[in-house]
């Protein structure tokens, strides 16, 4: 099936056409619009009979005067198109090797993505064109294992059978594990020689199982062990690997994103991909970024470039309710993935070995007595205790001194810090209730909180919260709960604070029953029913009942149930399923969004910042920070550093622990 955009166009005529473009450039000024609609409506192999047409007509080269009447990235853009794809892409690296200083992202690009027939005829057409061979030119202007990998996917000889060994799989597996996380050091070779070498089929099924016997994507390792351009390149062919069309969709949407446009990727792509997959790269994009690539490009660009880009885009999937059948195997897969691996939760305070609850009581007294406090005292004792630990310190502290000591840290310390020593203080359940409770008191509702907290704690957290609320504040939380919000938003709170979700694995028969119900609902318009079928699902079934539900939702419909949420419900009832959903699906992930999202853009959100590192410290923090680089490809750590300052820094980068 052609996966591309711009097809031969019927009827063609060189000649024609060699005649209609010397016409839009004779005299002064030229008729841009016509050069453009001509060039974008014909396919490469016609554009390069037009070429041959032109000089036999006018003893003039096609290129040349294109080059002549146009300007900017509009040329570099028509021009792009002209080039039979091989000369296109020997261009290409001839401008990123040319010169002082390398453009080893564009080199990454292209030998990651191209196919062995693909990279043969790039090095014939680098030889052809500049009588240069391109492996000593790549050689002469790079190193290292960067060097080595390169020279490998410039062979062209990965394996292309799709019969797979299963041995073979679990072997390179386990070699690539020793090869990095079990060794001191790293065996780069290794790396080199399976990622470089395997077929795509194979290499999908060694990554499963890498992810199987180790816990953690094949991501995640490689920027552990490897770093530079090295790492760059090898997670651009893990990422090919695993989908072209992905790689190139986020390296679209990398190239728009923020201030400033990367023409040159974004030309590169448009017009490489155009006969090969750029369907498949709309349909990631659309699933990916909630947006379709037309719009994005529309956005982003101007004049008759964006025209251009677009023609080469061809439609716009926001336009009907398009389904994505391609992306929504892709999320099926990785459904069953997270369902095998084994992630053992992690938080990353752990209780202190030589502990002496009235030593830590002595060291807070004379952190605090007397003129001026001495914060980064207090700040290593609390961090580095867990929370049964901090208890015993209060109790310790009283005993010793009579004295309360969260109020004595109240009188010392302020802002931000008070805030997150405060609540390290607390335990887990008084800490969340303390939350809640400000969420809903006084003039209006922080709707956030009450979902981030009541959508994401297991039975025994949210007893645990009932009674620490009641002790508190001598009321119920269901009744707080209740006269604060309205609606289906308040049944579904009320509903979790019950506690009452079920505990026990999947059910198939009764999985496949409810994701049917699921999906009745959706595709109805009786919106009333809709929110209820939702309730009576999401809110009691266990967490690997769940994940069986949307998996079967996926089969029946060929789309997320986020994707159905999304379309059909609104305001908090919307993000409270869509919180639901995300924490039975990777609940680490869901925070590390969170987390980001309180960091990232002007002004830091620190209140969400210190509640969900106090929180997670002792649960599962460990996990978010792994997310957090899969997900933004920076470290929690590095974010909170550049996000914030003083002894609130200090205090939080103790809670985060590692650098990643």
């Amino acid at each position: 099936v052609y996966r591309g955009s711009v097809k031969d166009f019927p009827g063609f005529d060189a000649s024609q056409d060699a005649e209609a473009l010397y016409n839009a450039m004779k005299g002064f000024g030229s008729d841009k619009e016509a050069i453009l609609d001509l060039i974008t409506s014909r396919s490469n192999k016609q554009r390069v009979e037009i070429c041959q047409a032109y000089k036999s007509l006018y003893g003039k080269d096609l290129i040349a005067d294109l080059k002549y009447e146009l300007t900017g990235k509009f040329e570099r853009l028509i021009v792009s198109l002209m080039r039979p794809p091989a000369y296109s892409d020997a261009k290409e690296i001839k401008d990123a090797i040319a010169g002082i200083g390398t453009d080893e992202k564009c080199l990454i690009e292209i030998l990651a993505s191209r196919t062995n027939q693909e990279i043969h005829n790039l090095v014939a057409a680098y030889k052809d064109a500049y009588e240069r061979d391109l492996e000593a030119d790549i050689v002469g202007d790079t190193s290292g294992h960067f060097k080595k990998m390169l020279v490998v996917l410039l062979q062209g000889t990965r394996e292309e059978d799709d019969v797979v060994s299963e041995d073979l799989v679990e072997q390179d597996a386990k070699d690539l594990l020793e090869a990095g996380e079990l060794k001191w050091g790293t065996d780069e070779a290794q790396f080199i020689y399976i990622l470089g070498r395997r077929s795509k089929q194979h290499l999908r099924l060694v990554f499963d199982e890498y992810l199987k016997i180790s816990g953690k994507p094949i991501e995640r390792s490689i920027r552990g062990e490897l770093s530079g351009d090295f790492e760059k390149l090898m997670l651009a062919v893990v990422k090919c690997v695993r989908s072209t069309a992905e790689y190139f969709a986020e390296r679209l949407y990398k190239a728009m994103k923020g201030l400033g446009t990367r023409d040159n990727t974004l030309i590169r792509i448009m017009v490489s991909r155009s006969e090969i997959d750029m369907l498949d790269i709309r349909e990631v994009f659309r699933t990916k970024y909630e947006k379709s690539l037309y719009n994005m490009i529309k956005e982003d660009t101007s004049g008759e470039y964006k025209k251009a880009l677009l023609k080469l885009c061809g439609g716009d999937d926001d336009a009907a309710g398009e389904f994505f059948p391609e992306a929504a195997q892709v999320a099926y897969r990785m459904w069953e993935l997270s369902a095998v691996a084994k992630v053992e939760l992690r938080g990353t305070v752990q209780p202190a070995g030589s502990f002496n609850d009235d030593g830590d009581a002595q060291v807070l007294r004379k952190a605090m007595k007397g003129l001026g406090t001495d914060e980064g005292a207090i700040i290593d004792v609390v961090t580095q205790r867990s929370n049964a630990q901090r208890q015993q310190i209060l109790k310790a502290y009283k005993a010793h001194y009579g004295r309360d000591l969260m109020a004595d840290l109240k009188s010392e310390l302020s802002g931000s810090l008070a805030k997150l020593i405060l609540g390290l203080m607390l335990t887990p359940a008084q800490y969340d209730a303390k939350q809640l409770r400000k969420a809903v008191e006084g003039a209006g509702t922080d709707e956030s909180v009450l979902i981030e907290i009541m959508a994401t704690r297991n039975n025994q957290e949210i007893a645990a919260i009932n009674e620490a609320y009641q002790e508190a504040y001598h009321k119920r939380l269901e009744d707080d709960l209740s006269s604060d919000t309205s609606g289906h938003f308040k049944r579904i709170l009320v509903s979790l604070a019950l506690g009452n979700r079920d505990e026990g694995p999947e059910n198939l028969t009764q999985a496949h029953e409810d994701a049917r119900k699921l999906a009745d609902v959706s595709s109805n318009d009786s919106s009333d029913s809709l929110e209820t079928q939702f309730l009576s699902i999401l809110c009691t079934r266990s967490y690997p009942h769940l994940r069986r539900v949307f998996q079967e939702f996926i089969k029946m419909t060929n789309h997320d149930v986020e994707h159905a949420i999304r379309k059909r419900m609104s305001g908090d009832v919307r993000d409270a399923f869509l919180a639901i959903v995300r924490s039975v699906k990777n609940k680490p992930a869901f925070f590390a969004d969170k987390l980001y999202k309180s960091m990232k853009g002007a002004g830091t959100d620190e209140r969400t910042l210190t509640r969900i590192m106090i929180s997670r410290s002792e649960i599962d923090l460990f996990n978010i920070r792994g997310e957090f680089i899969d997900l933004f490809e920076k470290s929690l750590h590095h974010m909170i550093e550049k996000d914030t300052s003083g002894d609130y820094r200090k205090a939080l980068l103790a809670l985060c622990g590692g650098e990643d």
